[in-house]
């Protein structure tokens, strides 16, 4: 069997991905779980569908649990009922991030893998080109660096990341173009890459600070986006030929600015992201006349989503934002006549032929775990894929209630409630998200999924800091973490107590990165206010950030979030206060966790066992940020369950239970 390898170059280890020819899966999804919380640290059996540009294709990905779990990525054609394995990936040293169909026959991979920057452990991503089959030798580098090398002048920099596409130049099937920083770091060039040899040619050489390119739908470079890492100053230059006139011009860490997000079909129609007052919109600025437009707001709310365009005609259609918004009135009518066929879940159009009669469609709900389904618009048909959490019971799950709650000073805060079958209260989880700049929604949390099966309510409180609730409710997080943020997340506890839901000393809070900081934290702020705590992934010293982030082009960033003051930073850093925790603690981190680095839960381990501190301290093989490995999945919802079992009561059992259990017995 064939091995795939990325480039070398120096310090590299090489990769990476098994082709197949023809391959065979004993189980195909047909596991059996052999705990119940197995069925919710389960991998998605099957994810990330995408149709080729004639309908007749399914690219999608697949994680197999069998003797070795590993992920891969698939094709299945329609019309012979045959299904090609392409790419294997053990999620470890390598992960496939994205694919797309480029033409009929060929799919671009972007291939993400661990390696070191000097000292400094990252990611670096590649991109593959493969056929529809593994035909014509598998799959191949597409990027050729020595080629590259050869024209920039034989640099020494080595581009961290491949796969900055900028236009898949759909009129013409053989290239594709891309935005790499190969003759200086982060000063990105544009190249057209042919994705059946990888022939490179460059169209642009980097200039003026500009860090991010964009094309028109005529697929010409048209916008420069530039980006001063020291002061945050921030352009978005239009190319006039040779010239080049400012469109916008803001300080990104302190300003809230524009930003572009792509042409309509008319080249002088550009859209950009702006603010309508404290709440991000979408507009559009006519190029020749000056002239800006709102085309897309929600009140109290920021729209964040891309632009949605109709292969057909070329031209924005809508936006993603809460699902998809359309203004086309084919789409609008489909998303209705799909939205009345399965009135419960939450429908999204995910992936359409280019003559939009075949289209994917994405369900889920609270309570469904996400199903796939493919319709025919000449047929009227809409038919069952893949389901991606086949284990799952969902008659055991119950929905999500948005609620909102005040805090101490007075700001309203919302959040999601989920409550187990029963009656309350409950033992209870606070569920606070990562990011800290994320946010959480309705439908299928297999986090939540899994608390409410075992018995917990769960409240996942969007603090001040989350994104999505505009500029000054984001910018809280500014240098706050540890502050009104984490008083946000008590007050989500004590407003459980008022209600009824939850009882004082029956409450556990659990979080990932910032969430597995705010867990920890709570332990210094809130010391008798939970009954434990779990992180994972999470942060400890604040100060140790900001060091770490020396090595790296966003520095200054990092700095204006967090801060700089390293008195300040100990202050509202778990890891400086260990002596005075009380709370038993659990954590779990991945061994190579790039984006928190594990020595955050090894430091705060040692610290709390020098203090004779009851808690746990797991370290996952080869792990890294998003438990994308199954065993390591497995194990950390393992370790979890058990610590969540000794700390926390089971619900006291209703009359009506006690009733039901007697009658039974």
């Amino acid at each position: 069997m064939p091995f795939i390898k990325l480039p070398r170059h120096t310090a590299l280890f090489a990769l990476l991905l098994t082709v197949f020819s023809a391959f065979s899966i004993a189980n195909d999804g047909e596991l059996s779980a052999q705990n119940s919380y197995q069925a919710f640290s389960a991998l998605p059996a099957y994810y990330m569908p995408a149709l080729s540009p004639d309908g007749n294709r399914i690219a999608f990905e697949q994680n197999v649990s069998a003797d070795e779990a590993y992920s891969m990525l698939a094709t299945y054609d329609i019309a012979e009922g045959k299904k090609y394995y392409l790419l294997r990936s053990d999620n470890e040293s390598v992960k496939i991030k994205w694919y797309k169909w480029v033409n009929n026959d060929r799919l671009v991979v972007s291939a993400r893998y661990e390696t070191r920057r000097g000292t400094t452990k990252v990611h670096d991503t590649r991109l593959l080109s493969v056929r529809f089959d593994g035909g014509d030798g598998g799959a191949f580098s597409l990027i050729n660096w020595e080629r590259i090398k050869r024209r920039a002048g034989n640099p020494s920099h080595v581009p961290q990341f491949h796969d900055d596409v900028i236009d898949w130049l759909p009129d013409d099937p053989d290239h594709i173009l891309i935005s790499l920083d190969a003759e200086a770091l982060g000063l990105p060039s544009v190249y057209k890459v042919n994705v059946n040899d990888g022939g490179t040619s460059r169209l642009i050489r980097g200039k003026k600070k500009i860090r991010d390119w964009i094309t028109d739908r005529q697929h010409n470079v048209r916008i420069g986006v530039t980006l001063d890492y020291d002061s945050g100053e921030r352009e978005v230059l239009l190319m006039e030929g040779d010239d080049w006139r400012t469109l916008f011009s803001y300080n990104a860490m302190t300003e809230k600015g524009e930003y572009p997000i792509g042409f309509g079909l008319d080249p002088n129609i550009l859209y950009y992201r702006g603010y309508k007052g404290d709440f991000k919109a979408i507009f559009t600025l006519n190029l020749k006349t000056n002239e800006h437009k709102e085309v897309f707001s929600d009140e109290g709310y920021d729209v964040e989503g891309g632009l949605i365009y109709s292969p057909v005609t070329n031209d924005v259609i809508g936006v993603r934002h809460d699902g998809r918004k359309y203004w086309d009135d084919g789409y609008i009518g489909l998303q209705n006549g799909i939205d009345q066929g399965l009135p419960d879940y939450q429908n999204t159009l995910v992936s359409f032929s280019d003559d939009e009669q075949i289209y994917l469609v994405y369900s889920e709900s609270d309570t469904l775990p996400g199903m796939y389904l493919i319709g025919d618009r000449n047929k009227g048909s809409l038919t069952f894929l893949f389901q991606q959490y086949p284990l799952i019971d969902s008659t055991q799950l119950t929905e999500h209630e948005l609620i909102e709650y005040k805090t101490r000073d007075g700001m309203s805060i919302e959040a999601y409630l989920t409550l187990p079958k029963g009656e309350g209260p409950f033992p209870t989880i606070i569920h606070p998200h990562g990011g800290p700049g994320a946010r959480d929604f309705s439908g299928f949390d297999y986090w939540t999924a899994y608390f409410t099966h075992r018995g917990y309510a769960v409240l996942r409180p969007n603090f001040r800091g989350s994104r999505g609730y505009g500029y000054s409710f984001s910018q809280s997080q500014m240098k706050g973490w540890g502050l009104a943020m984490q008083d946000d997340i008590t007050d989500a506890a004590k407003w459980m107590v008022e209600q009824g839901y939850a009882e004082q000393d029956n409450m556990c809070i659990v979080g990932a990165s910032y969430g597995g900081y705010a867990a920890l934290m709570a332990t210094v702020k809130t010391p008798d206010l939970f009954k434990c705590a779990v992180s994972f992934a999470g942060v400890s010293s604040l100060k140790h950030i900001v060091i770490h982030s020396r090595r790296f082009l966003n520095n200054e960033f990092v700095k204006n979030q967090i801060g700089d003051d390293f008195d300040d930073l100990e202050a509202r850093s778990p890891y400086y206060h260990a002596k005075g925790i009380k709370t038993p603690i659990l954590l779990v981190h991945g061994e190579e966790d790039r984006i928190v680095r594990p020595l955050h839960s090894r430091y705060m381990a040692d610290e709390l066992e020098d203090y004779d501190k009851t808690f746990k301290y797991v370290e996952l093989e080869s792990g890294d940020h998003s438990l994308s490995i199954q065993r390591n999945r497995h194990r950390f919802f393992a370790e979890m369950d058990a610590f969540l079992k000794q700390y926390l009561r089971s619900p006291t059992p209703s009359a009506k239970e006690i009733e039901a259990t007697a009658s039974d017995e």
